[in-house]
């Protein structure tokens, strides 16, 4: 062929096919993607100086599995063996989740219900995270919106964005113990929005709903025609003065969607077992299609893996109380630290004690700061200067306010808190 081109070279030759715009960095959903908490803390991890030798502070996360104080018990571990050994669950799941699973987990979240739910109720998904697209994908419509808190998940809106569903935002009010803002639900919705997503225990906020402001929600919900989609992966995890009352207590005033998990309460997020439940004592879910349409979708999506469906019910049935104990007791022991040290540091506030789940939002005071622009600033010069990795407000939909993780051994807790007061004093507005 010598210098001559070959007729229907990569030089000439015309293709078909292209990348998918929405994935692509000129695409619109570039900054959700970026924005999930794993993208940025990737960035903040990679900006550490890697030759200080002192250890790194993870106070960023949502997997406290790697730590001692929250190390998951060893009736989930065993149980998990025994279902590998038994030989019984290495074949497929049903695209819903094996029967006695369903079972399992209908039981145990009927325990703190008006009703009883049928295993026809659960649906078994990879993790919460899948539940969320489940749910997600299911409504999504031309035209159609969904009311996402501010500060929430950014998965939520990422995963929104992929399938072209408009998402609206209502405020969490920090001066009301992060409480939904109700009349800013009602001015959001229109004829379009489905749904109105709560998460509780609270992620990022730390807080937990009372049930007063929970049936307050399921009110403006049913005046509003749109159902409640109620992420509960940090269920139980409460520690403060109010108990954990799940959205689906108020099932027959609204149809809820309950999402769930073993991740965090079991610490296993690796596991990758989740859950959503029709909580709709009414069957309105049923009625409008909305439980063919999941039935559907999982006919079409990866399902858990079956040994780890196959020891279900013996974590539900078996796990002891004091598990649970340890693992509350260590979460408050921890929650409280971070809150009474970070109040000792001038420029941060925090507008409330973190009652739930693993995590606190505190605000920063850029005034009092010199040389930070914002919080993602903050966050990228305290990783390079101090080797602690804390996630930015802008990450959740709060600007200039810090999401701190207090799920983290206690005295790690203590270096990491006080390495951040050392920077804001090396950083300090000189008089």
């Amino acid at each position: 062929m010598g210098e001559a081109k070959e007729k229907g070279s990569l030089g000439e030759q015309k293709w078909r096919f292209q990348g998918n715009d929405v994935l692509t960095t000129a695409s619109a959903l570039t900054t959700a993607s970026a924005l999930t908490v794993r993208g940025v803390l990737d960035l903040i991890v990679d900006n550490l100086t890697k030759d200080d030798p002192r250890a790194v502070v993870p106070l960023g996360h949502g997997d406290p599995s790697p730590f001692p104080s929250f190390r998951t018990t060893a009736v989930a571990e065993e149980a998990v063996v025994e279902s590998l050994r038994s030989a019984n669950f290495n074949c497929y799941s049903s695209p819903v989740g094996i029967l006695p699973a369903r079972s399992a987990i209908a039981k145990h979240l009927s325990k703190d219900l008006p009703y009883t739910l049928s295993p026809d109720d659960v649906f078994l998904t990879v993790g919460c995270t899948q539940a969320i697209e489940v749910v997600l994908s299911v409504l999504a419509r031309p035209g159609a919106n969904v009311l996402l808190p501010r500060p929430g998940f950014p998965f939520y809106e990422a995963r929104a964005s992929f399938i072209n569903l408009e998402v609206r935002h209502f405020d969490l009010l920090p001066d009301r113990g992060w409480d939904v803002d109700l009349e800013g639900v009602e001015k959001l919705a229109d004829d379009n929005t489905l749904a109105m997503i709560i998460i509780n225990p609270g992620n990022p906020c730390g807080n937990v709903f009372s049930y007063g402001h929970l049936k307050e929600v399921a009110l403006v919900a049913k005046k509003l025609g749109i159902m409640v989609i109620a992420d509960e992966v940090y269920g139980h995890l409460a520690f403060g003065g109010k108990p954990f009352v799940p959205m689906g207590v108020f099932g027959s005033i609204v149809p809820v969607l309950t999402l769930g998990a073993m991740s965090k309460r079991w610490i296993v997020p690796g596991w990758r077992l989740g859950w959503l439940v029709t909580t709709d004592p009414n069957g309105i879910l049923k009625k409008s299609g909305v439980v063919e349409s999941i039935k559907g979708f999982l006919n079409i999506s990866p399902d858990p893996a079956t040994f780890i469906q196959g020891a279900v019910p013996h974590i539900l049935e078996k796990t002891k109380d004091d598990f649970f104990s340890r693992i509350i007791g260590t979460l408050k022991q921890t929650a409280d630290l971070c809150y009474e040290m970070i109040k000792e540091i001038p420029c941060i506030s925090c507008s409330s004690r973190p009652e739930g789940s693993m995590f606190v939002m505190v605000k920063l005071n850029l005034s009092m700061l010199e040389g930070i622009k914002d919080d993602i600033d903050f966050c990228m010069k305290l990783s390079k200067e101090e080797s602690v990795i804390v996630l930015p407000g802008t990450a959740v939909g709060m600007k200039n306010w810090l999401r701190v993780t207090f799920a983290i051994e206690p005295l790690s807790l203590e270096e990491g808190v006080k390495r951040i007061k050392s920077f804001c004093e090396r950083h300090a507005m000189k008089q």
